[in-house]
């Protein structure tokens, strides 16, 4: 089984290191793992300008074609992003907004599969429970299955306090608990639902 992991951070730092260290995890357990990084990528936001729908393509050329690939090919999605504005990271929304064009190729493209949230924030309530609202929110609309590590601390995904510093993220034990308790439900559910 293939999970793809998107680390919506521009910078690859905290968002990037939590990501990395749940698709190692993954992998320690045979699943296949891919990771997509925003940082110096070109996404471009969507136009809504219709194009997809005629032409079962994106009109935009840019870095998205990776995602999209890795979308179709995968089982698990995990949205990693860091707090902005009290929400998901402005990469995360457009790479969001983007996807239109794989349901204008096939509706049932994104169905079924399986999708966690990790929200990395500066502030211990940075926005942390809104941005997973945003990922959940995305997964519903697209048919996406989407996993929490239950009602004891990780109820809508893996939160992290980073305090704007990666050694300090490595000591948010709080935020590594609420982790493994997703992984283990998102494990859960992509074994018994996808095989």
């Amino acid at each position: 089984m293939k999970v793809f992991g998107i680390c919506a951070s521009p910078r690859n730092d905290t968002t990037h290191y939590v990501l990395a260290h749940a698709l190692d995890i993954l992998e320690s357990h045979n699943f296949e793992t891919e990771m997509f990084t925003c940082q110096a990528k070109d996404i471009k936001p969507c136009m809504h300008c219709d194009y997809c729908l005629e032409n079962k393509k994106c009109i935009i050329q840019d870095d998205m074609q990776e995602i999209y690939e890795n979308l179709q090919q995968a089982d698990g999605i995990i949205l990693a992003t860091p707090i902005q504005s009290g929400s998901i990271s402005s990469n995360l929304s457009a790479i969001m907004d983007r996807t239109r064009a794989l349901e204008a190729i096939d509706y049932n493209l994104l169905r079924g599969k399986i999708g966690i949230s990790i929200a990395v924030g500066g502030d211990r309530t940075g926005g942390q429970d809104f941005a997973h609202l945003a990922n959940i929110t995305y997964f519903m609309i697209h048919g996406i299955i989407p996993v929490s590590g239950g009602p004891f601390g990780s109820n809508l995904g893996a939160s992290f306090w980073s305090q704007d510093s990666l050694d300090k993220i490595k000591e948010d034990t709080y935020g590594m608990e609420s982790l493994n308790r997703t992984l283990i439900e998102f494990e859960n559910f992509l074994n018994k639902y996808i095989y």
